[in-house]
């Protein structure tokens, strides 16, 4: 987290337990998220003059880029009024954990990948007798290939059109690619 953790309790004792449990449940939260701007937890007894239930409210809320704030928060009156306090503080850290989780896949999955970024060219021309073939790029130009440059798929399941990315070097007689990888996802431009 850039911001340390921070901690309030209200009608509650702190105690050297409970504040362990919170920061060792917020460590874990920034172990699923690196990218935490701050978490606030409020710790709080609901109720202090009711003598046999004694019901916490612990809410927390994190801050995450690009300007998400993820509050969790349950009130005590709809869930287990004889939960104890501990009980309340990891409920509320497995659900914000939960909530962490969907943002973070959600984030991920919002990244676009550019077809430009995955393919660099496409496999022009294949001599399987000699082990070689041409990649013709994006914009155009020749790369000449051997077998052994091939490093997800075998030599002999390539085929023409396919989507490459590569890396390449110059040789004896012109550019050549040092390592070919198929995009998986394409097979044509």
């Amino acid at each position: 987290m850039q911001i340390p953790l921070e901690v309030t309790y209200r009608d509650v004792d702190k105690t050297d337990e409970i504040d362990l449990l919170i920061r060792k449940k917020a460590a874990k939260l920034d172990e699923v998220c690196d990218h935490i701007i701050s978490c606030r937890v409020m710790v709080e007894r609901v109720q202090k003059h009711q003598r046999t239930a004694r019901p916490y409210k612990v809410r927390i809320d994190i801050k995450m880029p690009p300007g998400h704030e993820l509050v969790v928060s349950r009130d005590p009156a709809k869930g287990d009024l004889h939960l104890d306090l501990g009980a309340e503080v990891r409920w509320a850290f497995d659900a914000l954990e939960r909530k962490v989780k969907e943002l973070v896949e959600k984030q991920r999955r919002d990244v676009k990948k550019h077809l430009y970024h995955e393919v660099q060219g496409v496999i022009a021309k294949i001599f399987r007798a000699d082990g070689t073939g041409f990649i013709t790029t994006i914009d155009g130009r020749e790369i000449f290939f051997h077998k052994n440059s091939v490093t997800n798929r075998g030599f002999d399941l390539l085929k023409e059109g396919m989507g490459v990315r590569f890396v390449e070097t110059m040789g004896e007689k012109g550019p050549q690619a040092s390592t070919v990888q198929v995009v998986e996802t394409l097979e044509k431009l």
